[in-house]
């Protein structure tokens, strides 16, 4: 598939790793939907990028309000044949600390975005997915998600973050097997340590030191990075039920 004739999706399209990924798509000729809660980024974006870009304020937790998303992806544009998921959070929380044991609602809440949301767009999006007329190859679709170096070696205070990322992986070959019946293709991507809107909360000193920690490059990853290996994944029909790192060999310590 290429990007040129792409109807995509980008859930947290509106900041980070999903605003790269929008930039890149639309740059490349695709017809873009940003999913996402923060209106006045999101707005203003596809305001920017021009009339291939369009805005829905869409709660990905929210079944009502990821169908409301994906109708103004299909009457904007005429369907759905990429979907980008993006969104996430991710906080730290020890089991026990001296607070006490780790906040079951702060557990469920990075569930509940990041492995439930995510499942929650899928499913949406293949449900339109299937009515695409397939391409040269069978193709009907395209799913890329996100998952994070987290998934397999999580640090202390990340059960919740690294448990959500790991549901991703672990749900990336099943997805893909199904989907393969109805030629949509299913990949993951397990970005490591990135420049987005979380870490640019710290320090100047605390980021350098965190792109030290990388073998190489020593340096934060660039959303634009991961943009181009999302368009790879849409324009290499090989690539299907796996999940790729993209981290710069890092393999995180415990703390």
């Amino acid at each position: 598939m290429q990007v040129k004739d792409c109807i995509a999706v980008v859930t947290g399209g509106a900041s980070g790793l999903g605003e790269a990924t929008v930039r890149n798509l639309a740059s490349g000729g695709a017809r873009v939907t940003i999913f996402d809660i923060e209106v006045d980024r999101g707005e203003a974006l596809a305001k920017e990028l021009g009339d291939n870009v369009v805005f829905a304020n869409t709660d990905i937790t929210s079944e009502e309000s990821t169908q409301a998303g994906i109708k103004k992806a299909v009457d904007a544009f005429g369907g759905i044949n990429v979907a980008v998921n993006c969104a996430g959070v991710g906080f730290a929380e020890k089991i026990l600390s001296k607070k006490g044991p780790m906040s079951l609602d702060n557990f469920n809440k990075v569930l509940q975005i990041n492995l439930a949301g995510t499942v929650n767009v899928i499913r949406l999006a293949v449900e339109q997915m299937v009515k695409n007329t397939p391409n040269e190859e069978g193709e009907k679709g395209v799913i890329v998600n996100t998952a994070s170096a987290a998934a397999f070696d999580g640090q202390i205070g990340q059960p919740a973050y690294s448990a959500s990322k790991a549901g991703v992986v672990g749900m990336t070959l099943p997805i893909a097997r199904e989907c393969a019946a109805y030629g949509v293709r299913v990949m993951t991507i397990a970005p490591g340590i990135f420049d987005t809107p979380m870490l640019a909360l710290l320090p100047e000193n605390a980021r350098e030191a965190l792109g030290k920690m990388v073998p190489f490059p020593q340096r934060l990853g660039r959303p634009s990075e991961y943009a181009k290996l999302v368009q790879h994944i849409i324009e290499n029909t090989m690539l299907n039920g796996e999940v790729i790192r993209l981290d710069g060999a890092i393999r995180m310590a415990a703390k």
